[in-house]
């Protein structure tokens, strides 16, 4: 079988992990999780390529480089979770299997939060696991894609 490639897509603020507010974040580093993400990748023959921005046009432009490369993608849009149509669209757009990752639990944080715009063209959300969100939305993606080429 070939391999899976998948596209991680992290969002605004969160190469900040680490110091920004470790009580809802935790201590673990957007680095430390990508070594973790690319040591479960190997171990699952997986090929990643992974992205961070905060900006929402670099974003989009992941998403759409990702129709041309990618069996499917991990994405943690951060605040524009709650903003960006934009982004939604290019998901939409590009109809490749997404999980939607955070890493608190927006619905137990401020009411704005609990609405995501991103969540209607994901094939599932993933929230609130900490840093492990990211291991469960690779595995998800790995376990849809495998499962369609059968």
């Amino acid at each position: 079988m070939a391999t899976i490639r998948i596209c991680v897509i992290h969002g605004p603020n969160l190469n900040l992990l680490g110091m920004r507010e470790p009580e809802t974040y935790g201590p673990q580093t957007l680095d430390e999780i990508n070594q973790a993400l690319q040591e479960l990748a190997t171990k699952e023959d997986l090929e990643l390529r992974l992205t961070q921005s905060n900006s929402e046009g670099a974003l989009i432009d992941a998403v759409q480089a990702a129709h041309d490369w990618a069996d499917g993608i991990v994405i943690n849009p951060g605040g524009y979770t709650h903003t960006s149509i934009a982004l939604r669209d290019a998901i939409a757009a590009v109809r490749l299997p997404t999980v939607e990752v955070h890493v608190s639990n927006i619905y137990a944080r401020e009411e704005f939060r609990h609405h995501s715009y991103i969540s209607p063209v994901a094939v599932g959300q993933i929230a609130g696991m900490g840093p492990y969100s990211y291991i469960l939305a690779l595995l998800a993606v790995k376990n849809i894609v495998s499962a369609s080429r059968h």
